[in-house]
């Protein structure tokens, strides 16, 4: 795979509300990109989620609104998200959401971060802050483990 195509994989990785830059860092790691490169080209587009996530709720979800099955769909991930930041953010602020950004599992990225940050009313300059902090942890620990973890791989097995 071309280096070009990998870095649109890992740009596509990283901004998946699913996968992240969790997804997209091992992905270019294990690709070829180094990980002093591939750390900053996935938190960076990462990032770009909270501007991306705050621009839609802003504008377009109150036209989808009408639509009742995205209504319904909206309001079960809008819970969701609620219930696992609240006592974060009611603690800690805008920390709290920094935090819950950087912790590196499935659902604690900057989608879920902006989502529940604008659901507890935080403000877009805050919240922009606290994600991009908290990005910036979580690729921090998903490089690291990701180096980590190949270099034990070699260890162990010589052909890698």
């Amino acid at each position: 795979m071309s280096t070009a195509a990998v870095l649109c994989w890992t740009a596509f990785l990283s901004f998946l509300p699913i996968s992240e830059l969790r997804g997209g860092i091992p992905f270019a790691v294990a690709n070829g990109i180094p990980w002093y490169w591939a750390y900053p080209f996935a938190a960076a587009v990462n990032a770009l989620a909270a501007p991306g996530c705050w621009f839609f709720l802003a504008t377009l979800h109150k036209i989808f609104l009408k639509m009742g099955w995205y209504a319904a769909l909206f309001e079960k991930f809008i819970e969701r998200a609620r219930a696992k930041l609240r006592e974060k953010v009611e603690k800690w602020g805008w920390l709290g959401v920094t935090v819950f950004v950087a912790v590196p599992l499935p659902v604690t990225g900057a989608w879920t971060g902006t989502l529940g940050a604008w659901v507890l009313g935080l403000g877009r300059r805050k919240t922009m802050a606290a994600v991009i902090l908290g990005v910036a942890a979580a690729g921090a620990v998903v490089s690291a483990v990701t180096v980590l973890g190949i270099g034990a791989l070699r260890f162990f097995i010589k052909d890698l």
